[in-house]
C-alpha cells in the first residue's frame, strides 16, 4: 500500500481501507482459484493494482459514466478503478465464470456497490453502450476494435474525460497498431510511474473505432 499512497494521494480514508483490503482477500481466492500466477502476488500492489489505476493519470471519469471492463480475469483494471470512482458505474465483462466468480466476491468483500458483474463475451451484449470500455492485455488491438465498436456511445472527445477504447499494453506495439488500422493515442506508463516493471508498458486510446 506504501506503493499505491507514494503515487495516490487523493484516496479517502475508506478507499485506502478498501485497497489495504485487495491483498488479503486475492491471496485467499488465489488458494482456491489461481487468478494471480503466486510469483505474481509477491509483487501485487504493483503488478495488478498500480498498474490498472496508471489509467486514472491520464483520465477522469465521471458521476454516472457507465464503463465497461472487458476481459476482467479476476478484477483488473475495474476494481482498482472503481475503488478510486465511486460514483461511475463499471461492468465487468469475461467469459471465464470462476475468474468473474473471484471479481465478484471481492468486490462484495470490500462494499463496492458501482459494480456489476456479466459472465458473456462483449460481442454478446446487445442490450447496453457505454461511455468507455477498459481492458488489460485481453487481446490484440484489431480484436478489441472489432468487439467494442458496436458497444461504445457516439460522443465527442473531451480532454482528460475517459472516452473511447482505454487499453494497457505492452511490447512492442507497432505491428498490431498497424494491423489494427487504428490511429491510437499513447502514453508510457514508466513516465507516471518510473519503476522498471513499468518499461515498455502503454496506455492505448481510440476514441472512435
Amino acid at each position: 500500500m506504501e506503493l499505491i499512497n507514494s503515487y495516490f494521494t487523493d484516496f479517502s480514508a475508506r478507499e485506502r481501507e478498501q485497497l489495504a483490503m485487495l491483498k488479503p482477500l486475492y491471496a485467499d481466492w488465489n488458494e482456491k482459484i489461481n487468478v494471480i500466477s503466486r510469483k505474481d502476488m509477491d509483487h501485487f500492489y504493483e503488478h495488478h493494482v498500480l498498474h490498472s489505476l496508471a489509467i486514472a493519470t491520464e483520465f477522469e471519469f465521471s458521476k454516472e459514466m457507465e464503463v465497461m471492463d472487458l476481459g476482467c480475469g479476476g478484477g483488473f483494471p475495474g476494481i482498482p478503478l472503481a475503488i478510486l470512482f465511486p460514483d461511475t458505474r463499471f461492468l465487468l465483462v469475461d467469459s471465464i465464470a470462476k475468474k468473474l466468480k473471484v471479481a465478484e466476491e471481492i468486490a462484495a468483500a470490500i462494499g463496492l456497490t458501482n459494480i456489476a458483474i456479466r459472465h458473456t463475451r462483449a460481442e454478446a451484449i446487445k442490450d447496453k453502450r457505454f461511455d468507455v470500455v477498459v481492458s488489460r492485455a485481453v487481446a490484440p488491438l484489431k480484436d478489441l476494435l472489432g468487439w467494442v465498436k458496436p458497444l461504445l456511445k457516439k460522443q465527442p472527445n473531451t480532454p482528460g474525460l475517459a472516452r473511447g477504447l482505454i487499453c494497457l499494453k505492452g511490447g512492442d506495439l507497432a505491428a498490431e497498431i498497424a494491423a489494427s488500422g487504428a490511429r491510437p493515442r499513447i502514453w508510457e506508463i514508466e513516465q507516471r510511474f518510473p519503476r522498471p516493471f513499468f518499461h515498455r508498458k502503454y496506455i492505448l486510446q481510440v476514441v472512435s473505432p
